[in-house]
C-alpha cells in the first residue's frame, strides 16, 4: 500500500523543488540528480542511505524517459554512441546493484570524487582557454560498465563519471549530454527493478513523490536548454558542478 496517501500533502512542496532544480540541472548539463538528490536527502533530510538511493532511482526510471524524449526531439542524440554505451550501462548497473549488500563502496567513494574533481578543474581550464573541439571518443564499452556499476553501488554517478570523460575525449557537450541522459534511462530502470525485487516498494514514499512530480516538470526543458547554451559554456557549467559537488562529497566523508 502506497504510503503517503495520509500524509499531510503541504509536506511535499519541499521534495517537488529539491527534484525539480536537481532535474533542470541534470537535464541541462547530463548529470546530478541521483548526487544532489541523494546528498540532500541523506546529510540534510536524515533519510536513511539506502532508502534514499532506491528513492533516487525509482524516480529516475520516470524522469530519464522524459528526459530522454526531450532529447531525442531536439536531435541532440548521438546514436553510434548510444548504441556503445546503453549494454555495457545497464551491465554495469546490474553487477553493481547485486553487489551493493556486499562492497562497502564508501571507501572507495572519496577517491572516485576526487579524480571526479580534477576533470572538473581540468574541464573548466579547458572552458577558459575555449579547447572545446569535438574528437570522436575512443573509449566508450569500459566507460559504459564501469559508470553503470558505480551508479549502483554508489547511489549516484553515471552522469558525472561518464559525461565528464566523454568531454575529457573531445565529444561534443550537447550530443554527449543529450546521449549520456537517454542512456540513463535503461540504466535507471535496471537498477529499480533489481531494488523492487529485493526490498518491494518500501521506497516509494512522500519524498519519492515529491522528486518524481518536481522532476518530471523540469524534465522537458533540459533538452532545448542542451541544444541553445553554447558547448563553451555548457563545459564551464558542467566543470563549476562537477568539481563543487565531488569536492563537498569528499569533505563529507574525510571529516
Amino acid at each position: 500500500m502506497i504510503e503517503f496517501i495520509s500524509e499531510n500533502w503541504q509536506n511535499i512542496l519541499p521534495f517537488i523543488a529539491v527534484g525539480f532544480a536537481a532535474q533542470m540541472i541534470d537535464g541541462a548539463l547530463g548529470m546530478a540528480f541521483g548526487v544532489i538528490n541523494s546528498t540532500l536527502m541523506v546529510s540534510v533530510l536524515g533519510i536513511p542511505p539506502a532508502t534514499a538511493s532506491a528513492s533516487v532511482h525509482l524516480v529516475e526510471s520516470f524522469t530519464t524517459a522524459a528526459s530522454g524524449i526531450s532529447h531525442v526531439l531536439h536531435k541532440n542524440v548521438d546514436w553510434k554512441l548510444f548504441a556503445r554505451l546503453v549494454i555495457p550501462g545497464m551491465i554495469g548497473g546490474a553487477l553493481g546493484a547485486y553487489l551493493l549488500s556486499n562492497i562497502d563502496a564508501s571507501v572507495a567513494k572519496p577517491y572516485v570524487m576526487t579524480y571526479l574533481a580534477s576533470i572538473g578543474i581540468y574541464l573548466l581550464f579547458r572552458a577558459w582557454r575555449g579547447q572545446i573541439e569535438p574528437r570522436q571518443p575512443r573509449i566508450i564499452e569500459p566507460l559504459g560498465l564501469a559508470g553503470g556499476f558505480l551508479d549502483a553501488a554508489g547511489g549516484g554517478g553515471w552522469g558525472p563519471v561518464v559525461t565528464s570523460n566523454l568531454l575529457i575525449q573531445g565529444a561534443s557537450p550537447r550530443t554527449t549530454i543529450g546521449t549520456v541522459n537517454t542512456v540513463e534511462f535503461f540504466l535507471t530502470t535496471t537498477i529499480s527493478a533489481t531494488f523492487i525485487a529485493n526490498i518491494g516498494f518500501k521506497a516509494f514514499t512522500l519524498t519519492t513523490a515529491g522528486l518524481l512530480i518536481g522532476g518530471l516538470i523540469a524534465a522537458p526543458f533540459g533538452g532545448y536548454l542542451a541544444k541553445r547554451v553554447p558547448a563553451r559554456t555548457l563545459m564551464a557549467m558542467v566543470g563549476i558542478l562537477l568539481t563543487l559537488t565531488s569536492l563537498y562529497t569528499v569533505y563529507s566523508a574525510l571529516r
